[in-house]
């Protein structure tokens, strides 16, 4: 079992920028491929960003990709997730992610997690 805790979120004016923070507990972290998925309201959870299981390779969903890079910090149990030139359109609950292969998040979405965060609410004002 790996428990996860995302920080971070938070109101934020367009442009802006912010860093997702999830601590994780449980099972050895570097086992494990993260990631970052959002849900904005009345629309299903998406796919933001992914790490290898060695922090080595990153995976972006093309409305980050240029804006956003996600980070993995093992001696930590750390992912992170910064995001620049915040738009309104960003606004969502972003989650946080374990298990799979990060290579399968983008096609597999959800179905491909094993763990989740209970999320934190990122809201971009215009």
């Amino acid at each position: 079992q790996v428990q996860l805790v995302e920080s971070g979120g938070g109101l934020v004016q367009a442009g802006g920028s912010l860093r997702l923070s999830c601590s994780a507990s449980g099972r050895t972290f570097s086992n494990y491929a993260m990631g970052w998925f959002r849900q904005a309201p009345g629309k299903e959870r998406e796919f933001v960003a992914a790490i290898t299981r060695s922090g080595g390779v990153t995976y972006y969903a093309d409305s980050v990709k240029g804006r956003g890079t996600i980070s993995k910090e093992n001696a930590k149990n750390t992912v992170y997730l910064q995001m620049n030139s915040l738009k309104p359109e960003d606004t969502a609950v972003y989650y946080c992610a374990a298990g799979g292969s990060a290579f399968y998040y983008r096609d597999r979405g959800p179905s491909e997690i094993d763990y989740w965060g209970q999320g934190t609410r990122v809201t971009v004002s215009s």
